[in-house]
Order: structure tokens, then C-alpha cells, then sequence
């Protein structure tokens, strides 16, 4: 959905990339990765008050802030000419790191998540989404897309931290599941309260499973064809 936009965004940073010059490339990815690194300790440790508010609100500001580095890198590369499969191949492990991390941060935030084991699935879950995409590559086919996108999971996780924020201010806990069917639970990967957290992990993990499916179909139908 969101990563038909895509095209729209390189026009828009265009300008951007134009004014960095001659900088490598690769230190933009690094210095994503340094900075969603401490955007997830503010995201894991943040407390249901309002200066844990301010903290996931820090932490999403620096996400984003992460993925605005992550898409300039690829453009600054392609604008100096420099691109090729060690930018590619770097780009694509700080894309996983950065995934993986968010939602481990998450599920390790007591306060918000009570299930730990959630953190660890839907990170599981969105690492073999990605996989089998990459998986076509290595036997002779493009890279299949479908499903459920990065930029899908990375705006639907921040619109649950956004929540979880209004949560920590207010005090709102979440909707206590526990008196309600099982399969609500399941939903939520196993957790009690339906939060903006448990939110965020639950689209991650379902939405990794979907895209492994539709990837799955796409490549064997491309094979066998």
C-alpha cells in the first residue's frame, strides 16, 4: 500500500540528495542504524507516565528520522554513480537489523507487553517474509514483492506507538482481553491487554506470515510456469 509511494518520496528528498555532494553513501546508513538503536531503548524502557510518554514520542521522531537516512543512502549512491551490490547488500542487513529491532523492543517492554515470547515471533515472522522474497533471487528469478510491505509494517507500528504514547500519558492501560475467547489472545500473540504495543507486534507477525504466503504463491507459480 504505502510502498506505491515510493516514486513520490525520491522526487521529494531529490533536492536533498543534491545538496550532500560527494559524502559516502554508507555513512547515512550507518548513521541510521545508530540512531533507531536509540530510538528502541527509549521505546523499551518507557514507563506508563508522561515522561514515558515523551519517550516513545522521542523514539518515533527518531525512527523516522532513521528512515529518512535509510532512503536518502540508496539516492545519494544512485546520484554519485556509486551505487552496486555492497551498498545494496549493506542497505538490506540494516533494513533487517532495524526491523528485528523495533519489534524485539517492543516485546521486551514490560509495561506495555506481557507476553515476551510475542517480541520474539513477530520478529521471526517478518525476517521470513523478507526471506522468501530474497529467496527467489537465488534461484534465477527478480526479487518477488507482495504482501505485506516494509513501509506497510513501519507505518502501522508507528500508529501503535502513537497509541501506546496517548496510553503512557493518560494511564490508559489497553483493552484487558482475558475475559474475552481465546482467539483474542491468539490474536495478540498471546498477550493479556490490546495496547498500542501489542498492536504493533501483532500486525508485524501476521502481516510477516501473510507476506510469506503471497511470496510463496508468487515464486512457485514463477517457477513452475
Amino acid at each position: 500500500m504505502f510502498e506505491k509511494m515510493r516514486a513520490r518520496w525520491t522526487k521529494i528528498i531529490q533536492p536533498i540528495v543534491s545538496k550532500l555532494g560527494n559524502l559516502d553513501p554508507s555513512i547515512l546508513t550507518w548513521m541510521s542504524l545508530v540512531i533507531a538503536l536509540i530510538a528502541f531503548y527509549l521505546i523499551s524502557t518507557s514507563k506508563m507516565s508522561s515522561s514515558g510518554a515523551i519517550a516513545i514520542i522521542v523514539g518515533i521522531i527518531l525512527i523516522l528520522v532513521a528512515g529518512i537516512l535509510d532512503a536518502l543512502d540508496g539516492a545519494l549512491a544512485r546520484h554519485q554513480g556509486v551505487d552496486g551490490p555492497y551498498g545494496d547488500f549493506l542497505d538490506h542487513t540494516i533494513d533487517r537489523i532495524v526491523d528485528i529491532g523495533l519489534l524485539l523492543a517492543i516485546g521486551i517492554n514490560t509495561t506495555f507487553v506481557q507476553e515476551f515470547s510475542s517480541g520474539i515471533l513477530a520478529a521471526l515472522l517478518t525476517l521470513l517474509g523478507s526471506y522468501m522474497g530474497t529467496q527467489a533471487q537465488s534461484v534465477g528469478l527478480n526479487r518477488i514483492y507482495g504482501g505485506f510491505s516494509r513501509a506497510d509494517r513501519l507505518v502501522l507500528s508507528l500508529v501503535g506507538l502513537i497509541w501506546a504514547a496517548w496510553q503512557a500519558q493518560t494511564g490508559n492501560g489497553g483493552i484487558d482481553l482475558t475475559s474475552y475467547d481465546e482467539i483474542f489472545r491468539i490474536l495478540i500473540l498471546c498477550n493479556d491487554q490490546l495496547n498500542g504495543m501489542t498492536f504493533a507486534i501483532s500486525i508485524s507477525a501476521w502481516g510477516g506470515l501473510y507476506t510469506f504466503i503471497v511470496r510463496f504463491i508468487k515464486t512457485r507459480k514463477a517457477l513452475l510456469s
